[in-house]
């Protein structure tokens, strides 16, 4: 599972669309802080003469919201989401997702934005700290004909104003991001979904990518930012004792016990082949006290931290 940033995003539409990155990028954006930018769904399918490509699953490092028009599927680890018409999906980093149109007959809109972009806005909002970008949710929200009018006339104020001279035009769009996210937020959530024939293998398989991406460890400042069962469990957005009872029954083990021995795994590593003190390796694998460190890595090694060091010496 790739992380994709901004640039990379950029690059993607830009061959996607048959065109530059120079050509989608709004006159004066890199003044602002953060970043913001406004597509045409249609404007960009009528650039391509093949059927669209399924988009992989990736982490993206910015926020989006997409006004979907069209036949689509959207995948977010154990949920298969079949769009007919309208809807209104919020993308954030925290979820992974995959995304396939059906045909090339799409239209709609969509922002992308950082999070830097809306920290301006004088409203303090902190986005992770919204209901609608919680990880442990499905943020799809299925439109009829006279909302999505509503959304798309929000989405159209967003391009005019891009493409202005007016000096408070990116504080006017963030007024008008704001706006759809309350939109959303008022709008009850998709809850009926399919679950794949296959979605439990591609639960798994993102979480042993999730747990991959967090090693090696390359410096006693870095420290691990998933812990927990819950965590991977809500980056993931699925509940934990689902991810739980899908790995054990695919692999056998719980997802603690992939944890515990992901880390052990590393922590021998550090432990030999680098100079960092037991503290600094035990910060670096996520725990706050060298005590709980030592503890944990005895109970699943039988040896305690500094018998594996000076072993290897």
């Amino acid at each position: 599972m790739k992380t994709v940033t901004v640039e990379d995003f950029y690059k993607n539409a830009a061959a996607f669309a048959n065109s530059t990155v120079e050509s989608l990028l709004p006159a004066g954006i890199n003044k602002e802080i953060g970043h913001f930018n406004v597509f045409n769904v249609k404007e960009i399918f009528e650039r391509i003469k093949k059927e669209p490509g399924h988009v992989p699953y990736n982490r993206r490092l910015y926020y989006k919201i997409n006004l979907v028009q069209g036949h689509n599927i959207a995948e977010y680890a154990d949920k298969v989401i079949h769009i007919e018409k309208n809807a209104l999906v919020f993308g954030t980093p925290k979820i992974p997702y995959s995304w396939q149109p059906q045909d090339l007959n799409q239209s709609g809109h969509f922002c992308i934005f950082t999070d830097e972009f809306l920290v301006q806005s004088k409203s303090g909002v902190v986005l992770d700290a919204l209901p609608i970008f919680s990880p442990g949710g499905c943020p799809v929200f299925l439109l009829s004909d006279e909302q999505a009018d509503e959304i798309a006339a929000i989405f159209l104020k967003m391009q005019q104003e891009i493409a202005s001279d007016y000096l408070y035009k990116y504080d006017l769009i963030r007024n008008y991001v704001l706006e759809l996210i309350h939109y959303g937020q008022k709008l009850q959530p998709l809850t009926t979904y399919n679950n794949s024939h296959n979605a439990s293998a591609r639960v798994s398989s993102l979480f042993i990518e999730l747990l991959e991406r967090q090693f090696p460890i390359a410096s006693p400042d870095q420290k691990i930012a998933l812990r927990t069962a819950k965590d991977y469990a809500d980056r993931l957005a699925v509940h934990s004792n689902h991810l739980n009872k899908v790995l054990k029954e695919s692999t056998g083990k719980t997802t603690t016990e992939h944890i515990a021995a992901r880390l052990i795994q590393e922590a021998r590593i550090l432990l030999r082949q680098t100079d960092w003190n037991i503290s600094e390796i035990a910060y670096s694998l996520g725990f706050e006290q060298l005590s709980h460190f030592s503890n944990f890595f005895k109970k699943q090694t039988a040896l305690s931290p500094v018998e594996v060091r000076n072993l290897a010496g």
